[in-house]
């Protein structure tokens, strides 16, 4: 982090951090402005790190919004939350074309879930209805109990398998969109 001109996190987590940290509260935006004067919109996103209460456990967490021409317009990453009221304000606020989705029902603590498990993530799907959803973070550690493709199968199911897309690990993926223009043009 020390070479990176600025590092977006909670608010708590840049006062712990410092330096080039800077903490965004939900739905505060900040716009970086490159040399050619290009600018991109970056906006902090609600999440909670699991059910009603978890916040004095989990500590905040936040997602983020990145936009192109406006806030929110081309990609929302969740962050490690579930589906809740937060953000389901975010798809009532914004319309990005990608939506990245932490899932993977992970437990670390019980059992109850601390990310998106394939019920989240369907209501995330129905939410965000002109978007491409990407599911992530559902591999590695014990804790996930819900992987990627249990969760493809879920869309499957319920008819949906299309507006899915499972990473495979060491497989670059390129996204244009739901409008098949790039999301962030170079």
């Amino acid at each position: 982090m020390p070479t990176a001109t600025v590092t977006f996190t909670t608010r708590a987590g840049a006062a712990r951090l410092g330096g080039n940290a800077v903490g965004l509260a939900p739905f505060e935006t900040r716009i970086l402005e490159a040399r050619n004067g290009r600018r991109l919109f970056v906006t902090g996103a609600p999440a909670r790190h699991g059910p009603v209460g978890i916040e004095p456990i989990s500590g905040d967490v936040v997602g983020f919004l990145v936009g192109a021409e406006q806030s929110g317009d081309a990609i929302y990453i969740t962050g490690d939350t579930v589906w809740y009221d937060g953000t389901a304000e975010v798809a009532r606020r914004y319309s990005p074309r990608l939506v990245i989705l932490f899932t993977g029902s992970a437990e670390p603590r019980g059992r109850f879930h601390v990310t998106m498990d394939s019920n989240d993530a369907l209501e995330a799907a129905h939410a965000f209805p002109g978007a491409d959803i990407v599911a992530i973070h559902n591999e590695g550690w014990l804790h996930f109990k819900e992987s990627g493709v249990e969760l493809a199968a879920a869309f499957a199911t319920l008819g949906a398998g299309s507006r899915l897309t499972v990473l495979e690990r060491g497989k670059p993926t390129r996204f244009v969109g739901a409008c098949h223009k790039p999301l962030l043009s170079d």
